[in-house]
């Protein structure tokens, strides 16, 4: 395919359309991406289920140790979730965000084990693990904006919806499966090399066989960064409930991200093998992923903010404190720790309808609040592994699960106030036939007279990182 794709465009209604993938809603010009997008991710999802006990078990680091290293991590790729998503795709083009992505990872990967592991520093280590952080956000997010710059309008929700799922089931679903299948014989070190290998193979894939050509370029190259900067912050204060909306998108995938680093602790002093606990994992995201469908259509058919407060926050929260109590008061006992973690990874799918609410504060301005949102997604990688980093030396796993509990329990607060016409406020006179946006329950203002409908750019939610 040749020339600029416009989303929405007369080329969504050529026969090309109707091809199999672009009925599923997968924009076919695109498949490749899709596939490297899953291959990068299960290359990145090799660690999830262990590094933290690595840190502390094999290079002799403490818990606290390591969830300081792991929140470094996080900042670097709240940056890059940020920048990656919005005004780099925007100057650069999304192919070269993700090969700059893509170098960024092969290359701190390669040297945390070919240089700070063998020579056992901890800062050389917290360097180039945390370094490494910029590398699958610019990657993942910038074929993101790759999508919503193709996707015709009529199936752009749809798009991204398999963006996610690619993105999800890689990381860390399918590579908590390599993980299981390869480490037993190969040892994590090894293992941590095949991931490099998986990221290479997903990296190839798009740069060499993705040929849409509306990524090759900058999506917006004239227009001005620093001012494109400004504005996403400056919505903020101009759309107060985006300022709220940022928080609840924060403390959305916050536990799973703590859980994820310090949960490993405490199963092992239960009794639970690496593998066990690398296998709820998978439970936990196989929950979250079947969960998904179910909040997705309570949202576009019910409230979006009620389905957040309800099942993101309230279940999310009965799901935290029972990832301590059931293990706790069962002992070794799988059958009983794939409940609690099935019930964490459930509720952490109630927030889906978050991004259609966000959009419906400002669909004139969506670029900027998908920076917002990006923006959320990457500061809570950061944010779980600090609040696990003060809380867990003095108080425990207990202790942890309670403050982020309390968290999600305030979210289900904060979600009721991030109301839109339709959901929690009234519908505008002269609605109509009451236009409904790209989910999560509310409807669009009326449109002047003669005024050109924009299709929706929604963004949908996602487990984690």
């Amino acid at each position: 395919m040749s020339g600029r794709n416009e989303p929405g465009g007369p080329a969504s209604h050529s026969p090309a359309a109707r091809h199999t993938l672009d009925r599923l809603g997968i924009p076919r010009h695109l498949f490749w991406g899709y596939v490297g997008l899953l291959l990068f991710m299960i290359g990145d999802g090799v660690e999830t289920s262990y590094l933290s006990k690595y840190f502390g078990d094999d290079l002799g680091f403490s818990a606290t140790g390591a969830g300081a290293i792991i929140t470094v991590y996080g900042v670097t790729a709240a940056v890059a979730s940020f920048l990656g998503a919005g005004l780099l795709s925007d100057r650069w083009g999304p192919r070269r965000v993700m090969a700059a992505g893509a170098g960024i990872w092969v290359l701190f990967h390669a040297l945390m084990l070919g240089v700070a592991v063998p020579a056992g520093s901890y800062w050389l280590v917290m360097a180039t693990y945390g370094l490494r952080g910029f590398g699958y956000p610019m990657f993942a997010y910038g074929f993101l904006s790759w999508v919503m710059a193709v996707a015709p309008r009529d199936h752009r929700s749809k798009a991204v919806g398999w963006f996610w799922f690619c993105y999800s089931s890689g990381y860390p679903i399918i590579g908590s499966f390599v993980f299981a299948a390869v480490t037993p014989s190969l040892g994590f070190y090894r293992t941590l090399w095949l991931s490099l290998a998986v990221i290479l193979a997903g990296s190839l894939v798009v740069l060499l066989l993705l040929r849409e050509r509306t990524g090759f370029s900058g999506l917006a190259p004239g227009r001005d960064a620093r001012a494109e900067l400004a504005g996403t912050f400056r919505i903020l204060v101009e759309k107060p409930k985006l300022g709220v909306s940022l928080v609840i998108r924060i403390v959305n995938t916050t536990p799973s991200f703590g859980m994820w680093v310090f949960m490993p602790f405490f199963v092992r002093d239960l009794g639970f093998s690496d593998g066990e606990w690398n296998s709820l994992l998978v439970v936990m995201m196989v929950a979250n992923l079947g969960a998904l469908l179910v909040f997705g259509v309570l949202g576009d058919n019910w409230s979006g903010r009620k389905t957040c407060a309800l099942f993101g926050g309230v279940l999310g929260a009965v799901g935290c404190l029972l990832c301590y109590y059931l293990p706790a008061a069962a002992g070794y006992d799988f059958p009983v720790a794939a409940v609690a973690v099935a019930v964490y990874g459930a509720g952490l799918a109630g927030y889906v309808p978050l991004p259609a609410m966000m959009i419906a504060q400002a669909p004139e301005r969506r670029g900027q609040v998908m920076g917002v949102y990006t923006l959320g997604a990457g500061l809570s990688v950061a944010v779980g592994p600090l609040i696990g980093t003060v809380t867990y030396g003095s108080f425990g796993f207990r202790g942890l699960v309670w403050v982020y509990a309390a968290l999600l329990l305030l979210n289900a607060v904060l979600c009721l106030r991030v109301t839109s016409p339709g959901d929690g406020l009234p519908v505008p006179p002269g609605d109509g036939a009451g236009d409904v946006s790209g989910g999560g329950g509310e409807r669009r203002a009326p449109r002047p007279r003669g005024h050109k409908r924009r299709g929706p750019a929604s963004v949908s939610g996602r487990t984690s990182r």
